[in-house]
């Protein structure tokens, strides 16, 4: 049964779950977030929109000479109206919120900081306006408001009164540096991706529309897709001179990536924690593929030969993968609810592949998230990256479209992971303050690989290794990351590793090269360590609580949180569930 609810009658519910508690407090918080949502809606509608907040459906970036200042300016005043709301706040859980509120504003000050003092400003402007505009047209954003996309995309083209191209601004944030030595390019390999997906995310603008039954956007598509290729050929001639060779990131701004990710350790504490973790788990894969290697029938007990036949034997192709995505969510369902692992929702998951230009943006599964305010029955998709075909008709295959493989990213990014993760932010009635500003990689994927964790022991054998292979991975990615970004090891050597030592294919090899190097780095390292901290929280919890731990119970009152810190769920875990178990 499908539930649409708006966030008011969300907030309600909390009254009949399993901790009823007075909710007042969600109410006191969330007038406090609107003073951040208002700050937000003013310097990235888009996002704002995105996420749910009324009425900017039509609006677009102000990337007019002075956004930087605009954008301090905002921010500082809010951190300072938020702090003189703490200091006359009593109720616990709203002065954690503004804590939340306090800390975002803050580490955003200085993130913007730092990037003005040492890098040159360059925009991907292809990916940021097709990403606008997919934000608008998607199946589950109402019909009602297609239209605005044809508005908003005048608006990018400087054809509406007041507007000036979006292209033009761009570059005139990246000219107004150029004389400015001491500032550090972007990084080459990052241009030449963005030169090359140029005609990817133009034609997948066009796509959107098409798809629509919309009218008269022809016009203003043809415009903006001549500025959007004249952007990408000054690109060329003016931003690739100026790229740096180097991937590396000025080691403050390493650090400072890192913290905003979530992740609260030095580059050198993740690395001797990774290094320990993976050796740990390739002992377990080790012991663990004789015995799949015996159920196949296999003349190898070597864990890396025996992935490599699993991929080899149990190929999906494209016209079956998402039935088959869906039919192994129904089996890891059944395992959910046998072994009473977390209370399911009511509905399907939902399941989908990707657009070419939505696969250029993130060329990996991931999940798409709902709005989180102002829901309207809205819920998220595990989204499946475009499956091509080779030049003689077959699938090309992947490490996402085989059947051992299945089992678990099934398991992290729908269920019981991502989205459920999600939907529960929507149906639970947190506060928006935990519902959006305290969202960041660890609390994210810590949950997504805790839940693959927490499914493994029941999967076919064949599937327990893959799900032992992808926590390689992860502690993998928590000492590469560092590695490479504090110039350890080469991305060659990190390639051959993932690739010779964990069984990972090139593709998707590549791919973490590429996220750790320039798409987003730092982030890859927040699964582990989220990871970490979910279940050194379990740990604990089981400590306290012995014969009385109800592991059903535990998992759902963490994902009734929402996106807390790692701190902040372990107080609320120990505060709140801990005694109601024990009474």
């Amino acid at each position: 049964m499908q539930r649409k609810l708006s966030l008011a009658a969300i907030l309600c519910l909390l009254a009949g779950s399993a901790f009823p508690a007075d909710t007042s407090w969600v109410d006191k918080s969330n007038e406090h977030a609107q003073v951040v949502l208002a700050v937000f809606a003013e310097l990235a509608p888009e996002g704002a929109g995105s996420m749910g907040i009324d009425g900017l459906d039509e609006e677009i970036t102000d990337l007019s000479p002075g956004y930087q200042d605009r954008a301090r300016k905002l921010i500082e005043d809010t951190v300072a109206e938020l702090e003189r709301r703490l200091e006359a706040e009593t109720d616990l859980k709203v002065r954690q919120d503004l804590g939340i509120l306090i800390k975002a504003g803050r580490d955003n000050l200085v993130t913007m900081q730092l990037e003005e003092d040492h890098m040159l400003p360059y925009t991907n402007v292809n990916q940021t306006i097709f990403n606008a505009m997919r934000a608008l047209i998607d199946p589950q954003v109402s019909r009602d408001r297609y239209p605005a996309a044809v508005v908003r995309m005048e608006k990018y083209a400087g054809l509406r009164d007041g507007y000036t191209p979006f292209t033009e601004l761009a570059k005139q944030q990246s000219i107004e540096k150029f004389g400015d030595d001491s500032l550090v390019g972007p990084y080459r390999g990052e241009v030449e991706q963005d030169l090359k997906d140029t005609e990817t995310f133009i034609s997948g603008i066009e796509e959107l529309l098409a798809g629509t039954d919309l009218d008269g956007w022809q016009d203003t598509y043809a415009t903006l897709a001549g500025q959007l290729r004249d952007y990408s050929e000054w690109v060329e001639a003016e931003i690739l001179p100026r790229a740096r060779d180097d991937f590396r990131l000025p080691a403050v701004m390493y650090q400072d990536a890192l913290k905003n990710w979530g992740v609260e350790a030095s580059p050198y504490e993740l690395i001797e924690q990774a290094t320990k973790g993976y050796m740990d788990i390739r002992n377990e894969m080790e012991a663990l593929a004789p015995i799949v290697a015996k159920k196949f029938d296999y003349d190898t007990n070597n864990y890396r030969e025996v992935i490599a036949r699993l991929k080899k034997d149990g190929p999906i192709d494209g016209d079956k993968l998402l039935d088959h995505y869906h039919a192994v969510l129904r089996d890891i369902e059944e395992i959910i609810v046998r072994e009473n692992l977390v209370t399911l929702p009511e509905r399907d998951a939902g399941i989908r592949f990707a657009s070419a230009a939505e696969t250029a943006a993130i060329p990996a599964p991931h999940l798409q998230p709902p709005r989180l305010i102002g829901n309207t029955g809205e819920y998220p998709y595990f989204v499946i990256p475009l499956l091509e075909k080779n030049e003689d008709g077959s699938w090309r295959q992947t490490d996402d479209t085989y059947e051992a493989g299945a089992w678990t990213l099934t398991a992290h990014e729908a269920r019981p992971g991502h989205e459920m993760q999600f939907s529960s932010v929507v149906e639970s009635g947190v506060s928006i303050t935990r519902a959006v500003f305290a969202i960041n990689s660890a609390n994210i994927e810590g949950w997504g690989l805790y839940a693959e964790a927490i499914v493994r022991p029941y999967l076919p054998v064949e599937g327990q290794l893959i799900s032992l292979q992808y926590r390689l991975m992860r502690a993998a990615r928590m000492f590469l990351d560092p590695m490479l970004n504090l110039g350890l090891i080469t991305p060659e050597e990190a390639r051959r590793l993932i690739i010779e030592d964990i069984g990972i294919g090139e593709s998707w090899a590549q791919n973490e090269i590429d996220r750790y190097t320039y798409r987003m780095p730092g982030q890859a390292t927040a699964y582990y360590y989220g990871y970490n901290k979910m279940q050194a929280l379990r740990a604990q919890v089981e400590v306290r609580l012995q014969d009385r731990f109800d592991q059903q119970a535990f998992h759902d009152f963490v994902l009734d949180q929402g996106m807390l810190p790692p701190e902040i769920l372990k107080a609320s875990v120990m505060e709140d569930f801990v005694p109601s178990q024990m009474n």
